[in-house]
């Protein structure tokens, strides 16, 4: 059986090995990749209910197990609640973000989920919901301490091992389908830009097709298995109403041996309304989540080519300002205007210095995406 956290290992024993289409030729930015080794396990366990009423929530038990020197011991473990989870992935995005990484998005806040859970905790579908969060949550942890820039950032350590973290405020943007709108926000935003990136490197294009492509894919997957899932549940409701229908025939029929016959097979329908209800609850909260999880994470990597163009854009825009600077001094020359050409000549010599420095920002975030991208395309995603 998997120890708590091992899904984290499994992810980066993947991310170590080969990637099968590129087995013979290995780029030195792959082989860097390759060399990614991690010895700390998370894991989300025994959800806890506090409080009482609409002022209640969950909190879970973060426990890590690691060998890594950063941390204060090998083993320990604290209790976090949802907000948490969103304040944290607000913190990476501020930082992180901005130099091109891949942040991992958490999973979807749901109101009516909780408001069931605020209302009764021993309710089945509420339990169900708890464990379906939980898991989310252990997933959105592990990739997180599974990525080598993000697992050294304070904030990330800090979660894992200071008792008690200040409220998590504004995170109601970050949650459902606040997320989704902030990604496409960047990427409207970067449409929308006066300057068109002429994109030189088709690495970085055909990436960026691929994942859209993907995404797009994915996103007909999910309608169709919410398509499935409706049917499903006519399914069960249609089974019921038949076996509902023949308990009272069969109990309505005056022949011995056909009462019998009717009943068990109002007995057989209502096993398959159970499977059939089981089933549609499987895809639901299995399968279409997954694929939304994964929809979410795909998000997350066209926000960090979106970065790289608003990289590109500011570089643009630099140098436009040194152009006008320039001649600027031009007319001043022209004019023989010698009491403001020195003021001219520092501003120049400015907007030189951030052209150079913006080009440099552009090249390294560049650099980034393009190991962010290799490092998601061998990690498998559990």
């Amino acid at each position: 059986t998997d120890t708590p956290g091992s899904s984290a290992r499994k992810e980066l024993s993947t991310s170590s090995g080969p990637h099968p289409a590129s087995s013979f030729t290995r780029s030195p930015l792959e082989e860097e990749e390759s060399k990614d080794s991690f010895d700390v396990d998370v894991a989300v366990t025994n959800p806890e209910k506090i409080g009482d009423g609409m002022n209640a929530y969950v909190a879970y038990k973060v426990s890590t197990r690691t060998s890594l020197a950063m941390f204060r011991s090998k083993t320990f473990s604290v209790r976090r609640r949802y907000s948490d989870f969103l304040g944290l992935y607000e913190k990476l995005s501020v930082k992180q973000s901005l130099h091109g990484c891949i942040i991992p998005p958490p999973p979807e806040k749901s109101v009516v989920g909780m408001t069931k859970v605020k209302v009764g905790m021993d309710d089945p579908s509420s339990v169900e919901f708890v464990e379906r969060r939980r898991a989310a949550l252990e997933r959105y942890l592990q990739r997180v301490v599974a990525h080598p820039s993000l697992l050294q950032d304070p904030d990330v350590r800090e979660f894992l091992e200071k008792e008690e973290l200040p409220r998590a405020v504004s995170t109601q943007a970050l949650s459902g389908a606040g997320f989704l709108k902030m990604i496409n926000k960047a990427s409207d935003a970067v449409n929308k830009m006066t300057i068109k990136m002429n994109e030189s490197d088709t690495w970085f294009e055909d990436k960026f097709q691929e994942v859209e492509n993907e995404e797009q894919q994915l996103r007909k997957l999910q309608a169709v298995v919410d398509s499935l899932v409706n049917h499903r549940k006519e399914l069960c409701g249609s089974t019921a109403v038949f076996a509902k229908s023949m308990a009272m025939l069969g109990n309505s029929e005056d022949n011995t041996a056909l009462s019998r016959a009717l009943s068990q097979l109002a007995e057989v329908e209502d096993k398959m309304e159970q499977l059939h209800q089981e089933q549609a609850a499987s895809d639901f909260f299995i399968f279409a989540e997954l694929l939304a999880d994964y929809i979410r994470l795909l998000g997350a990597v066209r926000g960090c080519f979106d970065q790289r163009v608003r990289a590109w854009q500011r570089w643009q825009e630099a140098q436009s300002t040194l152009q006008k600077k320039r001649e600027a001094e031009a007319k001043l020359l022209w004019a023989n205007k010698p009491d403001k050409l020195q003021q001219a000549k520092e501003e120049i010599t400015e907007w030189e210095a951030r052209v150079t420095q913006h080009e440099r920002d552009f090249d390294r975030i560049g650099m980034t995406v393009r190991k962010e991208v290799l490092r998601f395309e061998h990690v498998v995603i559990v």
